[in-house]
């Protein structure tokens, strides 16, 4: 019997989500990848571990077996590394981080990169995910420290706002309405990409369009920022967007911003951690170097 932990990790993601599909999703991975590690599974196993359907992967008595004995590995694994650190004097030399879609793909590298050239020795950890899921990970003490798009909502959760950054109505380069000045009611008929419920963008862009009068426009849900990017670029609707994503699109002209009067509202960069957890002196470094950070760095 072979039992990959990639795999196991990757199984558990499909049980959290309930389906192949989230869980390819979630790891930014493609879904016959995903499909291909539970099959391992199952082939080692001599088992059969999903049922497949439409409304998403339910567990087997033999899947609900193997998930509860994942959850123990990866757990000792993780005590593992926690106490080998601990004897080389490294308890406290390691850095679990998260992040919204955006902040987690596009800035925390950036900032990362930052901090660890004067931190070589730390063992990082970077999570992306949506909003809802990087406030689990910080409640059940998976990771200690998040970058988030907007305030986080809970009551076991601190946010301090950071910075802000703008969200910009972005359209292909060759749109009927790019370079001229609009106001909402010039929008009617045009098609929104949204992001996915429980994603801080997409909060956000409902209360733009709520603002704007166009609740009831022709929508299409993305899972991703760099998904909506790309099907503003094939044409396929607008985008209300963080100016970040799109900003060598913007250069190169492969995309336009329409000039909204009113334009978006700008949203809050907030740093989320648990309220009553103390930080050890790593992590106090990286909120150090993060609170410094006044303005979205361009490198």
């Amino acid at each position: 019997m072979h039992l990959s932990i990639q795999s196991l990790r990757i199984f558990l993601t499909v049980v959290e989500t309930g389906s192949l599909s989230a869980a390819a999703r979630v790891l930014y991975m493609s879904q016959p990848s995903v499909s291909a590690h539970v099959r391992s599974l199952e082939t080692s196993l001599a088992a059969h571990l999903l049922d497949r359907g439409p409304a998403g992967a339910t567990l087997t008595p033999a899947g609900q077996v193997l998930a509860g004995h994942a959850r123990k590995i990866l757990d000792i694994l993780e005590e593992v590394d926690d106490d080998v650190a601990a004897a080389q004097g490294q308890a406290d030399r390691k850095l679990s981080v998260a992040g919204t879609s955006t902040l987690g793909s596009y800035l925390l590298p950036r900032v990362l990169s930052r901090f660890l050239a004067e931190n070589s020795t730390i063992r990082t950890e970077l999570r992306v995910g949506n909003a809802e899921k990087v406030a689990d990970w910080i409640i059940n003490r998976e990771v200690s420290l998040a970058i988030c798009a907007g305030k986080v909502d809970h009551e076991q959760l601190e946010c301090t706002e950071i910075f802000d950054e703008a969200l910009i109505l972005a359209a292909g380069r060759a749109h009927p309405l790019a370079g001229r000045a609009l106001t909402p009611a010039d929008l009617a008929g045009e098609r929104f990409l949204l992001r996915e419920i429980g994603s801080s963008t997409r909060a956000d862009q409902d209360e733009i369009l709520a603002d704007w009068n166009l609740t009831d426009a022709a929508s299409w849900t993305i899972w991703s920022a760099e998904a909506a990017r790309e099907s503003v670029r094939a044409g396929l609707g607008l985008a209300l967007i963080s100016e970040h994503v799109v900003a060598q699109d913007l250069r190169s002209g492969e995309l336009v911003r329409l000039k909204m009067t009113p334009a978006p509202k700008r949203r809050p960069v907030t740093l989320v951690r648990m309220a009553d957890q103390p930080l050890t002196p790593v992590e106090l470094a990286f909120v150090k170097l993060i609170s410094s950070i006044k303005a979205w760095p361009v490198a």
